[in-house]
């Protein structure tokens, strides 16, 4: 890395506190763990120097950092995956779409006496 570049800067300013209180988060939760080394994080927290906290440790906490972000991300695509399909629905349902996305689902299912998608299958006697 070039001399004066910080590598530690977040690629989005305003996310600044919320990766202080993650990384927080983190290291109280490691630092409460049965590893030795690792209780270097209480004396962090008490002085808030962390020149003394081994860089093991402290790549324990950016680990945990980034499974806890890639799990938030991977939930954030479902939903918008979830929310697209669902307006698609709504869309090739046309009008029955706009009617069942303005009810809440279980009156909407009250309301429906049958369900378009149930395929009767004929008993064999």
């Amino acid at each position: 890395m070039a001399i004066g570049q910080k590598s530690s800067r977040a690629l989005v300013p305003q996310a600044r506190q919320a990766l202080e209180q993650l990384k927080n988060e983190v290291s109280s939760e490691i630092a409460s763990g049965p590893d030795p080394q690792a209780q270097a994080l209480q004396s962090w927290y008490q002085s808030g120097y962390g020149g003394d906290v081994p860089s093991r440790v402290w790549g324990a906490v950016g680990g945990n950092m980034v499974r806890r972000m890639i799990a938030a991300a991977e939930q954030s695509l479902i939903q918008g995956a979830a929310q697209q399909t669902q307006a698609a629905f709504r869309q090739a349902l046309g009008p029955l779409g706009q009617t069942l996305s303005s009810q809440p689902y279980q009156q909407q299912a009250q309301q429906l006496s049958t369900n378009p998608f149930q395929v009767q299958i004929p008993h064999e006697q």
